[in-house]
């Protein structure tokens, strides 16, 4: 017999449908995408100069593995000033973006068969990277009739008490697009308080939030602070996702270990990635609300023109960029009824089902590309979709 090569724990995971759906795509004509995770921005102008001036003067080296001191300290600075988040540069850690952050902090904290509480559907990454670390994830359903926010009823008929010991957050939601209020998050602060649970905070989309609603980042709780590790990236803020840099801030021995880890791994966030990083917090911030503004006016034709479809709903995000419709009644699984649309529409989304089970019935659309694009893509779903029986 011949040896095993690939470890069970890769053969496991879940093969993900986005990689065919991407290659269909690139093989059709004139498709229009909505499955972008990322902004269809160019990263602004001085944050690009300054790293090719850094990249000039030779910053082309190793940094720390806790990052470097000049962007932690300008981390410590906004999370005081922006997040109500009180920790000093030792308490925080520069990573490759917010998803090696996750890992990392996944790393540190469970052992194998250890469980982690995570939203279902949620970001893609949370579940794989729990099973790769061969910890036990635990799904906890977000649903529709809910308008999609965590409840802890949910969580407390999954949870495994003597074996949880983390559970993640992620405000405003891939692929939701919700935004947990201040009522949720203090239920959760009660929960987690009694089952003595420590949470990651992803708050990747912090910055975009419509329709009045504000962020709250779950360590500005009371005592949450204690207990959290709140992750946060320049990929969506700045729209900087090649540059390829993030952070975590939490807890003194958490970081810490998270910081020893990092040596293992990526050893750091790219040193001019960090430079560039450090600009985007110092410099003019006026490309945030550029952007904001730019979403929101993306955000309401999308969900207008979807909630105009016989037999879609959705509903209304408040936060990210996505919608996330309900195609049910179509009587089409999720990955069938994006292939049907690829087809059919010439229009390119991603099935529910990449981000959970409760994602069944729901497609999603990312508005992080042009106005034009969307108004063409909602003329040729809502062409389409007349023709099919519901």
């Amino acid at each position: 017999m011949a040896r095993r090569v690939i470890s069970e724990r890769e053969e496991e995971l879940p093969v993900s449908t986005i990689g065919e759906l991407i290659k269909i795509t690139e093989e059709s004509k004139g498709i229009v995408s909505l499955g972008p995770g990322e902004p269809d921005f160019d990263s602004p102008k001085h944050i690009i100069d300054f790293a090719c001036k850094m990249l000039r003067e030779g910053k082309t080296h190793y940094s720390p593995p806790g990052g470097r001191t000049e962007l932690r300290e300008a981390i410590s600075k906004k999370l005081k000033r922006e997040n109500n988040i009180d920790l000093p540069p030792e308490q925080i850690i520069v990573t490759c973006g917010s998803t090696e952050a996750i890992m990392l902090a996944l790393f540190c904290t469970i052992d194998p068969g250890e469980g982690v509480l995570l939203p279902d559907p949620g970001f893609l990454c949370y579940k794989p990277t729990v099973e790769i670390l061969n910890g036990m994830p635990l799904s906890v359903p977000h649903k529709e009739s809910d308008g999609f926010q965590f409840k802890t009823e949910e969580a407390e008929k999954i949870i495994v008490p003597e074996k949880t010991n983390i559970m993640i957050l992620n405000t405003p939601s891939n692929p939701l697009g919700v935004v947990y209020n201040k009522k949720t998050l203090e239920e959760i602060a009660d929960f987690v308080t009694e089952y003595d649970i420590t949470v990651l905070s992803d708050e990747a989309y912090e910055k975009f939030v419509y329709d009045g609603e504000k962020h709250v980042s779950f360590a500005s709780l009371n005592g949450m602070d204690k207990r959290t590790i709140t992750l946060q990236s320049f990929s969506k803020t700045y729209a900087m996702p090649g540059f390829r840099v993030g952070y975590a801030a939490g807890p003194e021995n958490l970081i810490n270990a998270m910081k020893k880890v990092h040596i293992y791994s990526s050893i750091c966030s790219p040193t001019v990635s960090q430079l560039a990083a450090h600009m985007a917090l110092t410099g003019p911030q006026k490309c945030i609300t550029d952007m904001l503004k730019e979403y929101d006016k993306r955000r309401k034709i999308m969900i207008k023109r979807l909630c105009e479809i016989d037999g879609i709903s959705c509903v209304n995000p408040k936060g990210a960029f996505y919608a996330f419709p309900n195609i049910s009644r179509f009587g089409k699984k999720s990955l069938d009824f994006s292939k049907w649309l690829i087809k059919n529409a010439k229009v390119a989304t991603v099935p529910g089902t990449e981000f959970g089970r409760m994602g069944e019935g729901y497609v999603r659309c990312s508005y992080a590309t042009s106005y034009k694009k969307i108004e063409n893509a909602m003329d040729q779903i809502e062409n389409s979709l007349k023709n099919i029986k519901k």
